[in-house]
């Protein structure tokens, strides 16, 4: 089976921990379920599976051509 992570066009993808998260919700004024949304079986989070469970919070992380490195964050559903 072939892994899509290791594909130069998929971004990085990382788990935040509880702290992080806090961060980030204070930073935009807003509540967890106002992120977008990942499903847990995403193919991008194949690899973190083992780690990842709904209501978890993923940092992705673009490469971008007008400011280097996008960021964006999603809410882990089921």
């Amino acid at each position: 089976m072939v892994d899509v992570s290791d594909h130069e066009l998929v971004p990085d993808h990382t788990v935040l921990d509880g702290s992080e998260i806090e961060g980030v919700l204070e930073e935009y004024n807003i509540a967890k379920t106002d992120l977008p949304k990942i499903k847990r079986t995403d193919p991008a989070l194949r690899d973190l599976a083992a780690d990842v469970e709904a209501g978890d919070v993923v940092r992705v992380t673009r490469d971008s051509r007008t400011a280097d490195q996008a960021v964006v964050y999603r809410l882990v559903v089921d």
